[in-house]
């Protein structure tokens, strides 16, 4: 029910739930209720998931435009 800080971590625990010879369907759900703590994880979680994309998938020019600040939040 609630988001994990992590969100690699998360998404492990879900797809432990699609176990080998699994023959029923399973479905996961995130259920976030606006202005709470949990709403504020996704948004950590998205900001998160931008920047390593970016990191990953660019050329190099991305990375001179790293702040420490971006690294730091990256990493916490």
């Amino acid at each position: 029910m609630e988001p994990w800080w992590n969100k690699a971590v998360q998404q492990q625990a879900i797809d432990r739930t699609h176990r080998i010879g699994q023959d029923q369907k399973v479905f996961a759900y995130n259920m976030i209720c606006k202005d709470t703590i949990e709403e504020k994880i996704m948004a950590i979680q998205e900001r998160k998931q931008i920047i390593s994309d970016e990191v990953v998938a660019d050329d190099g020019n991305f990375l001179k435009s790293l702040t420490a600040e971006d690294i730091t939040f990256l990493f916490d």
